[in-house]
């Protein structure tokens, strides 16, 4: 099984040295990928996730100046609080500076609130991302690009650099039309949040429509932590994601102190069995 970590970009842990110390251990340690959150504001009244949070794609380019294995990923990337263009020459650039590393989780947002201060509509916000989507393909692969939506048109457009190769687009979310996001436009569907009882029927209406996984990757955000969990309930669930058709997981730690994050990526290291490097 692919297991990625979250990097510690959010919260009193955060900073600097914490993000590069994690993402160079997790390279150590043989963890196969790095993650990262995406909020650009937060509305003071809302409590969820930590206002205090590093621009996710400046976080990724940052743990990729220092590691040399690990692919780097976003989960998610809200696509439609995002000018799609300059997202797309964004993405490119890391993926170019990484050497191919870059795995793009995306969703839709769920936050009304982030969306108002940001000067774009909630209403509409799937639409925006399935438009999203398509136009990074084709400026990804076309040079120059001519494209026809309805929110975003240009013709003989040239967007480099291009990235090193496919890009894989995981499409986050739950509920139907993010399952069809990701069977008709993405590479990958990142469920989040769910257990062994509730992940089997999501893993079977995708692999019905997508069947192949070595062409299709559904993967899972957990919130493994061995210092506050019960190990035997990690090992666990590992083995019942494997079985439901879970191929990638991506665990976030629940520390606030960087010693305390690298001990719990250690001990995750040491329960899933991973080869270090």
């Amino acid at each position: 099984m692919h297991l990625g970590i979250h990097l510690p970009q959010y919260g009193r842990v955060a900073g600097a040295e914490a993000i590069g110390r994690a993402a160079r251990h997790a390279d150590e340690l043989g963890f196969a990928s790095v993650w990262v959150s995406d909020h650009i504001v937060q509305p003071a009244d809302q409590d969820y996730p930590s206002p205090y949070l590093f621009d996710p794609l400046v976080t990724l380019t940052w743990a990729a100046a220092v590691t040399e294995h690990v692919q780097l990923g976003t989960s998610v990337l809200v696509v439609p609080q995002h000018n799609p263009l300059e997202l797309a020459n964004s993405l490119a650039s890391l993926d170019a500076l990484s050497g191919g590393r870059l795995i793009v989780g995306v969703g839709t947002g769920w936050s009304a609130g982030e969306f108002a201060a940001l000067g774009y509509p909630f209403a509409g916000r799937g639409a925006r991302t399935d438009e999203a989507l398509a136009l990074w393909r084709t400026v990804w692969r076309d040079d120059p690009a001519s494209f026809a939506g309805d929110h975003t048109s240009f013709a003989d457009l040239r967007v480099l650099p291009k990235p090193v190769g496919p890009m894989p687009i995981w499409v986050g979310g739950s509920g139907p039309r993010a399952e069809r996001r990701a069977v008709e436009l993405g590479d990958g569907f990142h469920l989040i949040g769910l257990d062994p009882d509730t992940v089997g029927a999501p893993v079977a209406r995708l692999r019905q429509r997508r069947p192949d996984p070595s062409d299709f990757t559904i993967s899972l955000r957990t919130g493994w932590d061995p210092q506050g969990m019960d190990p035997d309930r990690i090992r666990a669930e590992r083995e019942a994601f494997e079985s439901a058709g879970v191929q990638a997981v991506v665990a976030a730690p629940w520390r606030k102190d960087l010693d305390d994050w690298l001990r719990s990526m250690e001990h995750l290291a040491g329960l899933i069995g991973l080869e270090p490097r």
